[in-house]
């Protein structure tokens, strides 16, 4: 697999995996508009990376996308993470999207500029729908944070939680060195400063602190993941893997 193949196949497992965290929050949101919210934001996700994973099969030797999402094993996706973490209370819901929608946007920003015409036109694209993802959790972080003192202590404790795996997002790798190379991607560690800048204005609105840099997360790209994954999976592909080949 070419390295433009594998920057897509981490960006897509990356989308796809929250989509699914998302998801589980059908029905179980704090209001009903939130069920649709969160719910809308994970099909966008699952949008990206229905792209990415074709995209990534496409240029890897014809596997299509489902093959990638439901036929692969925890050992061959490429997610980081930060998007495997149980989906938590709600604050710890708003937490992540925050970490992850700051940077999804700083990231897309700059692939608009790809020199794939695949990844460009997602791109285009998803900074559309990110830029909403990222004023969805800003809002709640505002709400949450510069609310009641319960609501406070609650969002940054979700907040501190989040945090040891937020810099797992700006590594780079073998991969993420080759496509940025040929213009194809970015180094993730040049998003870095745009994001932090973007987060302590947030939490400074919200009276909320920035958390303590910690030991953090590694190895999601290199296929080396938390417990999380594996059951998370189990659910994802259960029913691809009981009735192969079936179709809808």
């Amino acid at each position: 697999m070419n390295a433009t193949a594998r920057y897509c196949l981490g960006l897509g497992d990356d989308a796809l995996v929250l989509a699914h965290r998302l998801g589980e929050w059908l029905s179980r949101a704090p209001q009903i508009e939130e069920d649709m919210a969160l719910g809308n934001i994970g099909l966008d996700l699952l949008g990206q990376a229905r792209t990415l994973l074709t995209h990534a099969g496409e240029l890897s030797g014809g596997r299509s996308e489902d093959d990638l999402a439901y036929l692969r094993d925890e050992r061959e996706f490429r997610c980081v993470h930060l998007v495997q973490l149980p989906r938590g209370d709600f604050g710890d819901t708003v937490a992540r999207q925050l970490v992850f929608s700051t940077y999804q946007l700083a990231l897309y920003s700059r692939l608009v500029e790809s020199t794939d015409p695949v990844i460009s036109a997602l791109a285009s694209k998803a900074v559309k729908e990110v830029t909403y993802h990222r004023d969805h959790a800003v809002q709640w972080t505002l709400r949450l944070g510069d609310g009641t003192a319960e609501s406070h202590r609650r969002m940054q404790a979700s907040l501190d939680a989040v945090w040891p795996y937020a810099d797992e997002l700006f590594t780079d790798d073998d991969v993420s060195v080759a496509v940025a190379a040929d213009g194809v991607g970015v180094l993730p560690s040049s998003l870095r400063g745009e994001c932090e800048q973007v987060w302590a204005d947030v939490l400074t609105r919200a009276t909320l602190e920035l958390p303590e840099p910690r030991s953090h997360a590694r190895g999601g790209r290199d296929g080396r993941h938390s417990e999380h994954l594996g059951y998370l999976l189990a659910e994802m592909q259960h029913i691809a893997r009981s009735h192969p080949g079936a179709t809808w």
